[in-house]
């Protein structure tokens, strides 16, 4: 089997940044970003949701909207049959 077949599986930092968590994991994912962690340089990898910030682990109902594709949505059907209430924000 070729050496080059296989991506390379190393140290990296996934950051949250929904509420600024970081931790270190091992993958293969490409990034051009570093990071200085614990007093060592790892690949970085940004990410909006992550067990630390997910509704179903914290127990918080948080809408996550990068797009605005939540007031799209609410412009445009309003909140007919709407069950949760809409978030202050």
């Amino acid at each position: 089997m070729k050496p080059e077949g296989h991506p390379e599986y190393r140290e990296v930092v996934f950051h949250d940044l929904s509420c600024d968590f970081k931790f270190v994991t091992r993958s293969t994912i490409q990034t051009r970003e570093t990071i200085e962690h614990n007093g060592q340089q790892y690949p970085l990898v940004k990410i909006e949701v992550s067990a630390e910030s997910h509704p179903f682990y914290t127990g918080k109902h948080k809408i996550v909207d990068t797009a605005g594709r939540v007031e799209k949505f609410r412009q445009k059907f309003g909140s007919v049959g709407s069950k949760t209430a809409v978030a202050a924000g």
